[in-house]
């Protein structure tokens, strides 16, 4: 289930050309199946007209403190009280002072008043405007009251000056939501995450590699960021968008991600090898394109470093280390030897002998095997699956299984 889904979030819109872009949010959280309500302020009116985001998100938008309808008389308290989350999108200069000097002129700073729900502000505006001391002080200002404030992004104005101040594209903002609505039980916590494939290359124009997408590391690194984690991903080449809020380590060859593990291991509680690390490279690699008709028929290999087998030799008291294991049979069997042979607290097996699991799938099927037993998880999303794999983990954190 969408970590969405079911929650009543409030958009407040405010007077800025970027209100046209939360149209898209709305429509997009409405499919996540969460219960959207609008509240827009009057210079928003001016941007989008309220038709569009009732037609979003199916619920009537409120644009009035004090409305002709007698059941939205009291429309702040409903809106505060019964949210989960606030979202102020775009946020404007103006509404950000009002916010920061605890104004209740209009419906949305009442109702930002009367809620205890998490509160995200999008600050969306002329880049002068937003570099201006009076905004950055308000903005300081939020931060300290336990407001989020998410970074505007940087580029072309709808003024045509460049600068930060554009609105956040909706794939980060939405990162942010998920976020403020996920439990916070890796807060504190550093997490390495590897994913992908690596590339072996054998002349410029030619390398040996594998199936993997990445899907699955980086739904594990995703996962571990919205629960407060500080997350470490460490990724072979990729088609995927960079996580938001990850620290990233883009690499190549197993021999550079070997270096860039073990360089990261060290002050990290929890490492998940998701990685799907080439175990052998070419022997010697051309550095000019080897012509087909000189090509070798016969490739000269030698094998890579066994980066998981390595860190289980160094693994220090506390650490808790996940691998990853493709096995097409005898899953169990195999999983066990793994776990064994590489002192592992806890391994992921996919099975990639069906379709809808493994490489290049969205779904995954994954059994998972720890000192204590074993655990069949569902067919599902890999985003649900790297869910369930950290609720494992935090298990076995609170039951002190690591050593």
């Amino acid at each position: 289930m969408s970590v969405f889904a079911g929650k009543n979030i409030v958009v407040g819109v405010t007077g800025s050309i970027a209100a046209f872009k939360v149209a898209t949010w709305v429509s997009d959280l409405a499919k996540e199946e969460a219960l959207v309500h609008v509240v827009m302020s009057r210079a928003a009116e001016k941007f989008i007209a309220p038709l569009t985001f009732g037609a979003l998100s199916a619920n009537p938008v409120h644009t009035e403190m004090f409305s002709a309808d007698q059941h939205h008389s009291m429309a702040h308290i409903d809106l505060g009280s019964e949210a989960d989350i606030v979202l102020i999108a775009p946020a404007s200069a103006n509404t950000i002072a009002k916010l920061a000097g605890g104004f209740a002129d209009n419906l949305l700073t009442t109702t930002v008043l009367a809620t205890n729900a998490p509160v995200l502000v999008y600050p969306a505006m002329n880049s002068k405007m937003f570099s201006n001391r009076a905004t950055q002080r308000n903005i300081r200002k939020l931060k300290e009251m336990g407001f989020t404030v998410v970074d505007p992004a940087s580029g072309m104005m709808a003024c045509k000056e460049t600068g930060q101040g554009r609105l956040p594209e909706w794939p980060v903002a939405k990162e942010h939501i998920a976020k403020a609505l996920s439990k916070q039980d890796l807060k504190g916590q550093r997490f390495l995450v590897t994913a992908g494939p690596t590339r072996e290359s054998i002349d410029p124009a030619r390398y040996l590699s594998n199936r993997s997408s990445g899907k699955m590391g980086y739904a594990l690194a995703r996962c571990a960021w919205r629960r407060g984690a500080h997350v470490t991903l460490v990724s072979g080449p990729t088609s995927l968008s960079v996580p938001t809020g990850v620290e990233y380590v883009q690499v190549h060859s197993a021999l550079e991600m070997y270096d860039a593990v073990l360089s990261h291991a060290e002050v990290s509680q929890v490492v998940i090898k998701a990685a799907a690390v080439a175990d052998y490279r070419p022997e010697t690699q051309s550095r000019q394109k080897v012509k087909k008709d000189k090509i070798e028929l016969i490739l000269a290999l030698t094998q890579n470093p066994d980066i998981l087998f390595e860190l289980g030799k160094i693994k220090k008291k506390g650490q808790l280390l996940v691998g990853f294991a493709a096995e097409s049979e005898n899953l169990q069997e195999e999983g066990r030897k793994k776990l064994t042979k590489k002192n592992l607290d806890l391994i992921a097996i996919n099975d990639i002998s069906k379709s809808n699991s493994g490489f290049e799938t969205d779904t995954n099927r994954v059994l998972l095997l720890d000192a204590g037993g074993e655990n069949q998880l569902p067919l599902t999303s890999k985003d649900a699956t790297a869910n369930l794999i950290v609720d494992k983990i935090v298990s076995l954190f609170a039951n002190n299984c690591c050593t």
